[in-house]
């Protein structure tokens, strides 16, 4: 059964609308490893937006699973990840501008600061991944990197207009995945994933490892709670749920 990340920053991100010291997502952290998420996710962005440094630093030292650093290569916040020593880094890209992550690294474009960059977490004794999209490319170009592991960018699937479009979306996952697997690399995915698109990659993609899912989980939570949205979404990774999911 693939492993569920819990990316708790919009927990953040509502804390941060007001400057309250709450809904405190170490608190949420806590619940959704009671829940059975299997890591804690969080994206520590240049601009603070909604993590802080002080939320990772604690976590570090709270949370009981695995704790996934995002970061874009910024020399600062790598120094920061290399000090807190997440279990795994994930190397991202990031513009200010932008609502949430657009898309994946250029691997090729940015190999040399990544190259650096690795080299830094690895020293650290952080195991370190890259966000990419699915293309053959930048798979090659990571494995030459030799990541232990990619999580692929699933927002073209999600985000994909009709059945017809989702269905050549789901194949290019499929596709990247085997070749990924096939290059010894683990495979994780990620971004835009939620209750009703997710079952169709679980099924059709069983070597994907690992799902990182923040905004969709959260945003059900404020419905339900955070331990049933995640003990909803760990059922949806079961494989052998029916095909018409909870």
């Amino acid at each position: 059964m693939p492993r569920l990340g819990v990316n708790i920053d919009h927990v953040a991100t509502l804390r941060q609308a007001r400057g309250t010291r709450y809904p405190d997502p170490v608190a949420a952290a806590a619940l959704a490893e009671q829940a059975g998420a299997d890591q804690i996710t969080v994206h520590l962005r240049e601009d603070r937006r909604h993590i802080q440094d002080y939320d990772v630093r604690t976590l570090r030292k709270t949370i009981s699973t695995v704790l996934n650093l995002e970061l874009a290569c910024h020399d600062a916040i790598v120094a920061l990840a290399t000090e807190v020593r997440p279990d795994t880094a994930t190397l991202v890209p990031e513009r200010r501008q932008e609502l949430t992550t657009e898309g994946g690294l250029n691997v090729v474009k940015e190999q040399k600061a990544l190259r650096k960059n690795i080299a830094r977490l690895r020293e650290a004794s952080i195991r370190v991944s890259l966000f990419i999209d699915p293309d053959r490319v930048q798979i090659e170009a990571a494995h030459a990197l030799e990541v232990d592991l990619i999580e692929l960018h699933t927002g073209a699937y999600c985000a994909a207009p009709t059945a017809a479009a989702a269905a050549t979306e789901l194949q290019r996952l499929q596709e990247a995945t085997n070749m990924a697997r096939a290059a010894g690399m683990s495979v994780a995915a990620g971004h835009g994933l939620h209750y009703e698109n997710l079952r169709a990659v679980v099924r059709s993609i069983p070597a994907i490892e690992e799902y990182n899912i923040g905004h969709s989980l959260v945003a059900r939570a404020v419905f339900v709670g955070i331990e049933r949205a995640v003990r909803e979404m760990k059922q949806l990774l079961q494989p052998n749920l029916e095909a018409g999911g909870l």
